[in-house]
């Protein structure tokens, strides 16, 4: 199996934000799997490269929300920094949040070799969000709405802190998946600290109009992720182990060897001439995620 030149790249650009090296040339082995740390999640990254995401050459975090060297990009609910690191790669100045302390380190110790002195980490609940009015001009809020108990409130902060024509990208789980992985998920997934709400693509629209924003782009995303997730409750109710806590903290490797297998297979796929427009059939079918990129009004003067 060999990988094209095209994927060859997507998977050296991706690796560097696992810390993976690939060997990049016109036409190269496929990786083999078993010398890859987390092959789920390179494989993740390189399904979302083929959705247009860490778009190094356009400087598209996700296709129509393009970074720049002088924007101010506020990251809220950062996790452990993909997003940040991406506009800080591209000499963006970056505010970075999230409510846990471990994960903003994370993220400031991927980034202090990149782009020192010019991200910040703060540790918040973003309730409010501790910046001052009209600071970015890219906001972003990807997967963090669901765990909100007031997120019509957050969307207003979102819009505070964002000047007069600034770019938003917003994401949270899509309906279809999420309902779908109800049926076999732990309940406490649907509890606090994880999904307390899942929005209908209605509920998503409405939530970002009603907050002042006009809706530019749309996209959904992520059935490789859904089918990993389901494998991954069938294998934890398999194990017998106790199910408490965030289950981002749970998704490590190594993984059970049904999800390597799944990952292996879905990035042997994904190299085959005619998969790119059956991926994107699925990802609009049983999504991972639903994506929106708005913008807040100019002031009219």
């Amino acid at each position: 199996m060999f990988l094209h030149a095209s994927h060859a790249s997507a998977l050296q650009n991706l690796g560097g934000f696992l810390g993976l090296t690939q060997t990049s040339s016109a036409l190269v082995p496929a990786p083999e799997t078993s010398r890859l740390p987390d092959l789920s999640r390179l494989t993740g990254l390189h399904d979302a490269s083929l959705s247009g995401w860490f778009n190094a050459q356009t400087g598209e975090l996700v296709p129509g929300f393009a970074v720049e060297p002088n924007d101010v990009v506020i990251d809220v609910g950062c996790g452990s920094g993909g997003a940040t690191l991406f506009c800080a790669r591209q000499g963006a100045s970056v505010h970075f949040l999230d409510l846990d302390p471990d994960k903003v380190a994370e993220a400031e110790e991927r980034l202090a070799q990149i782009s020192p002195g010019k991200c910040i980490g703060i540790v918040s609940d973003c309730s409010p969000v501790p910046l001052q009015d009209g600071l970015a001009n890219k906001v972003i809020a990807m997967e963090m709405l669901e765990h909100v108990q007031d997120p019509i409130a957050v969307m207003n902060e979102l819009v505070r802190i964002g000047r007069p024509g600034a770019l938003y990208l917003i994401s949270v789980p899509d309906a279809k998946g999420e309902l779908l992985q109800k049926k076999f998920a732990d309940p406490a997934h649907f509890e606090e600290p994880n999904h307390i709400r899942i929005f209908t693509s209605t509920e998503l629209e409405q939530l970002v109009e009603e907050s002042g924003l006009v809706i530019e782009h749309r996209q959904t995303t992520g059935f490789y992720w859904v089918i990993w997730m389901c494998f991954f409750w069938v294998c934890h109710k398999a194990s017998g182990e106790p199910y408490d806590g965030a289950t981002l903290d749970k998704i490590t490797p190594p993984y059970p060897p049904v999800l390597d297998s799944w990952a292996d297979t879905w990035l042997k796929f994904l190299q085959l001439p005619g998969a790119l427009p059956i991926k994107q059939e699925l990802d609009g079918f049983l999504p991972k995620s639903r994506i929106i990129v708005a913008r807040k009004p100019t002031e009219q003067a």
